[in-house]
C-alpha cells in the first residue's frame, strides 16, 4: 500500500490542534503530497464541530490510536485467483509471478482459502492413493482448458463433478469389467484409437471420453456420443501425459487449504504474530470489513518500515501525543509549546514559535510558501487563533497573533470580535457535558521530577455551572489520577467574562497540602488572572511538584 503520512494534534484535542492538522494537510497537498491526510486524536468539542460544520471543511479522520495494524506493512497490491480456475493455470501463474502462496476467492472477492506447494502436495498424496479408487472434482471446460484439448462433441460443460479417470490400458475384457464397477456415468476415460472399446465407452454413456495423441472418433460414433450426451474431447498428448494433466485440471478451489485464517486489516500486529509464525510459507491473507482479499502479509514485511509517517502539531511530548506513535517515523513537528523530553534518531523538521496558537504558524507557512489559501482554510485558521488566545486577550498572545488574525479577517471579511463571541457561545454548550468528557476533551499528561499528572482546561462564561457539579468532577478527577497512578489530576475552568479561572484538583493529599492557593471550596481554588494553562498554571503547577517531591 502507498506510505501516508498522517498530520495529527494531541490526544483530546482542542480546536487549535485539530484546525491545525486540518489546514496543514491541505498545504501539503497544494504543495504536491498528495498522501498527505489530517487526523485527529480524539473527539471534536462543540465548539471544534461548530467551525468545521459552518465553514463545510472536512472533518480530520479520527484515528483512536496508531498502534501497529497489519494495514501498515501491505506494500504490494493483492494477488489473487477464482475458486473455478484449473489447477494447472494457477500453477503456471505462480511460477511465471514467482509467487508462493495465492489466495483463492469466489466471484464476489471473499477469500475461500490458500494454494501453496505443500497443500498441493498433501491434496496430491491424500487423492492418488493406488489402494483405493480416486475421484476428481472436475468440468469439462477445465478438462479442454489444460489438456488443451480439441472438443468434438461437449455436454454440461461448466458442471463441477467428482469422477474417476479410468484408462483403456488393458485387454477388452478385463477394462469392460473394470468400467463396469466405476460408474460409467461419472467416469473419465482415456483411451487411443481403439474403435471397439470407444463405441463401448459410448454405449455405457461413460461422462467423458478422452481420446489421446490426437485421435478423434468417425462419423458413426461421433453420432452416438451426441446421441447419449457422451462429451468427446481429443488431447493433443499421449495416454501417461494425458493422465497426469487431468490430475490438474481440477478448480483451484479444490486444492485450497482453507485451514490458514483470514486477518483483517486492522488487527493488531501482536495479533497476527503467532498464526503467521504458524502459518504455510510464513504468509496469510489479509481481508477488508467485507472479507475481500486486500492483501498477503509475511513474516518479513514485520521487520520493514511500516507504510505510515507522522507529522505532529500542537504538541511535542510523547506523553500527548497519539497511543502508538513512537512505532513511526516522525517527519515534522510544529508547536507552540514548552519543549518536553522529545527525541528522534534522525534529523527533522521542527518548527517551534512563541505564539499563542499553532493555527498562526500554519496561516504563515502559507504565506512563506506563496500558497494562496482557500477563503474555508483561512476561516477555520482564524477560529483556531481566536479560539486558543481567548479571542486575543490571552496572555500568550503576541503581537504575529494579532497581525495573523488582521490578515485572515481580511482575507475571509470575518469579524473578528463577533466570530470570537460566537466561537466562545458554542464553547459554552461544554456545561452541559458529562464529567468524564469535561475532563477528558483537553486532556494532557506531563511529567516532572519524576512524576506524572494531568490538566485538563474548559473555557465557559458560567463557571458557576460546574461549581454546582463540584462533587460529580472531583469524583471523575480522583478516578483518573487513581487509575493511572498520578500526583494529581486537575481541571482548569477560564472564565472568558473576566479572564479569571477556577482550578479543580484531586490526587495525593501530600500534593494538595502543597497548595496554597486561594481556595473556593474544597478541591476548587481560585485562579485570578490565569488563563493559560501552558504560560501560567503549569510553571505554578511545576513548583508545588517539585516541592511535595522533597
Amino acid at each position: 500500500m502507498e506510505k501516508q503520512i498522517y498530520i495529527i494534534g494531541h490526544r483530546n484535542p482542542d480546536t487549535d490542534s485539530v484546525v491545525s492538522a486540518a489546514a496543514y494537510a491541505r498545504l501539503k497537498q497544494a504543495l504536491g503530497q498528495q498522501n498527505c491526510f489530517a487526523a485527529r486524536a480524539g473527539n471534536l468539542s462543540p465548539q471544534t464541530e461548530y467551525i468545521f460544520d459552518r465553514f463545510k471543511v472536512p472533518v480530520p479522520e479520527h484515528l483512536p490510536d496508531l498502534i501497529p495494524k497489519t494495514s501498515y506493512y501491505l506494500s504490494d497490491p493483492p494477488v489473487t485467483i477464482a475458486e473455478d480456475v484449473a489447477l494447472w493455470d494457477a500453477l503456471e501463474r505462480m511460477q511465471k509471478e514467482s509467487l508462493r502462496v495465492i489466495p483463492i476467492v469466489d466471484a464476489q472477492g471473499m477469500y475461500k482459502s490458500m494454494l501453496h506447494y505443500r497443500g498441493f502436495a498433501n491434496y496430491i498424496i491424500t487423492h492418488i492413493n493406488p489402494h483405493k479408487k480416486s475421484y476428481f472434482p472436475v468440468s469439462i471446460n477445465h478438462l479442454i482448458s489444460t489438456l488443451r484439448a480439441q472438443p468434438i462433441t461437449v455436454f454440461n460443460a461448466q458442471e463441477v463433478k467428482k469422477s474417476p479417470i479410468v484408462v483403456a490400458g488393458s485387454y477388452n475384457d478385463y477394462f469392460k469389467k473394470h468400467l463396469e464397477e466405476t460408474s460409467p456415468a461419472d467416469a473419465l476415460v482415456i483411451l487411443g484409437d481403439r474403435w471397439d472399446l470407444q463405441k463401448f465407452c459410448l454405449e455405457r454413456k461413460v461422462r467423458a471420453l478422452i481420446l489421446t495423441s490426437g485421435h478423434t472418433l468417425d462419423r458413426e460414433l461421433s453420432a452416438l456420443a451426441e446421441k447419449n450426451g457422451v462429451s468427446v474431447i481429443t488431447s493433443p498428448f499421449d495416454t501417461s501425459s494425458t493422465a497426469m494433466l487431468i490430475i490438474y485440471s481440477a478448480p483451484v478451489g479444490a486444492m485450497g487449504d482453507d485451514t490458514v485464517p483470514l486477518v483483517r486489516l486492522n488487527d493488531p500486529v501482536r495479533k497476527i504474530r503467532e498464526p503467521l509464525s504458524k502459518a504455510p510459507s510464513r504468509c496469510l491473507p489479509v481481508g477488508d470489513a467485507d472479507g475481500r482479499v486486500a492483501g498477503l502479509i509475511f513474516e518479513g514485511d514485520l521487520i520493514k518500515e511500516p507504510n505510515i509517517e507522522v507529522i505532529m502539531v500542537d504538541h511535542n511530548e510523547p506523553s500527548q501525543a497519539i497511543e502508538g506513535i513512537e512505532n513511526y517515523h516522525i517527519q515534522e513537528v510544529i508547536d507552540h509549546h514548552r519543549l518536553g523530553n522529545f527525541s528522534t534518531k534522525y534529523p527533522i523538521t521542527f518548527i517551534n514559535k512563541v505564539v499563542g496558537a499553532t493555527c498562526t504558524i500554519i496561516a504563515n507557512l502559507y504565506r512563506e510558501a506563496h500558497v494562496p489559501m482557500e477563503k474555508e482554510i483561512a476561516s477555520i485558521l482564524l477560529c483556531g487563533i481566536l479560539a486558543d488566545t481567548l479571542t486575543l486577550h490571552s496572555a500568550t498572545t503576541t503581537d504575529t497573533d494579532r497581525n495573523t488574525a488582521e490578515y485572515l479577517s481580511s482575507v475571509t471579511g470575518l469579524d473578528i470580535s463577533q466570530l470570537g463571541q460566537e466561537l466562545q457561545t458554542e464553547a459554552n454548550r461544554i456545561n452541559a457535558r458529562p464529567a468524564d468528557e469535561l475532563v477528558a476533551m483537553d486532556m494532557k499528561e506531563y511529567a516532572e521530577q519524576g512524576a506524572e499528572f494531568s490538566v485538563s482546561q474548559i473555557e465557559t462564561d458560567r463557571p458557576d455551572d460546574l461549581i454546582t457539579r463540584q462533587e460529580e468532577i472531583l469524583g471523575e478527577l480522583e478516578k483518573i489520577a487513581l487509575a493511572r497512578k498520578y500526583l494529581f489530576a486537575a481541571l482548569l475552568v477560564t472564565d472568558v467574562t473576566v479572564l479569571d479561572s477556577l482550578l479543580f484538583v484531586a490526587g495525593k493529599k501530600a500534593f494538595i497540602a502543597q497548595i496554597h492557593f486561594p481556595q473556593r471550596d474544597t478541591g476548587i481554588y481560585v485562579m485570578k488572572d490565569v488563563v493559560s494553562r501552558k504560560k501560567q498554571l503549569i510553571p505554578l503547577l511545576s513548583e508545588l511538584v517539585e516541592k511535595a517531591g522533597k
